[in-house]
């Protein structure tokens, strides 16, 4: 195909994390029913049933951060498939709480499965699409990886974590013919502030009117959120199936309207500074 992500005349091979819910779900659904191969994986199986009638689908348990486990549902998959075509990183869960308020042993979870599950399941799909030379991995972030947001501190820290690792990983695969699309959604009715976010259960009140407001603001919007996922599936979709796939995708209004307006704030302090960061060198000789 002209992006190079398949075989002519074969219908891509889709692997997805965290299908449970959201948009691994939702793209799963998509993609079966366009008559994509598709592998379904879920920590917990069992929420997978309805795909495991269907011929096209490879129903596998998969915690991405079980090296055993990333290692054993690649080798199904190119086993029963022959090839995997396209990676979403979607698993990934969030956690509510000024940085004060923070765990560190959820926080430390959380880093697990958001950077470190991608990086493992990045590394073990890499080997196959290198030697095709042909590929493409998609990266679910989010608009907290582009702009920070006060209650949200770690979690906005493994998203931006997701933005740099996308952006060398680009650099480095692109010569190779795999492409790199990092996905940056804003508020989406899946899940993500209802079950799939942790909170932290301390509360400290100097934070009320900052972390502690997010926090009520998250949960009160949560099932209500402004974004549809089976359109934003249908983007990420037509992403892939792009002559020429864009390195980042903004979902939702929110996305390309707060995100934008941040990095134009980040871009004015930056030329306030230029004198200062200028004068930071040695003198020309």
């Amino acid at each position: 195909m002209a992006n190079g992500v398949s075989a002519a005349g074969d219908s891509r091979v889709w692997f997805i994390t965290g299908c449970s819910t959201g948009f691994g779900r939702e793209l799963a659904r998509h993609l079966l029913a366009s008559g994509c191969r598709v592998v379904v994986t879920a920590r917990k199986p069992e929420a997978l049933k309805e795909f495991a009638d269907s011929a096209q689908a490879l129903v596998l348990k998969l915690d991405v951060t079980d090296n055993a486990q990333v290692d054993e549902a690649v080798k199904a998959a190119q086993e029963r498939f022959g090839r995997i075509d396209v990676l979403v990183n979607n698993a990934g869960l969030g956690y509510f709480g000024a940085v004060e308020e923070s765990e560190e042993d959820r926080v430390r979870w959380m880093f697990d499965v958001n950077v470190f599950g991608l990086g493992r399941m990045t590394s073990a799909v890499l080997p196959g699409m290198r030697a095709q030379r042909s590929g493409c991995i998609i990266n679910i972030a989010s608009l907290a990886g582009l702009h920070p947001f006060a209650g949200l501190g770690y979690y906005c820290a493994t998203k931006f974590a997701v933005e740099g690792l996308s952006g060398a990983l680009a650099q480095e695969v692109e010569p190779l013919g795999i492409k790199v699309i990092v996905v940056e959604p804003s508020g989406f009715r899946t899940d993500w502030a209802g079950r799939s976010a942790d909170e932290s259960p301390v509360v400290i009140d100097d934070y009320a009117s900052t972390a502690g407001a997010k926090r009520a603001q998250l949960r009160a919007v949560s099932g209500k959120q402004p974004g549809d996922p089976v359109r934003a599936v249908k983007a990420i979709i037509a992403a892939v199936e792009s002559p020429n796939p864009p390195r980042h995708l903004l979902l939702g209004n929110a996305a390309f309207d707060v995100s934008t307006a941040y990095l134009e704030s980040l871009l004015a302090q930056f030329r306030a500074g230029e004198a200062v960061a200028r004068a930071a060198d040695f003198p020309k000789e």
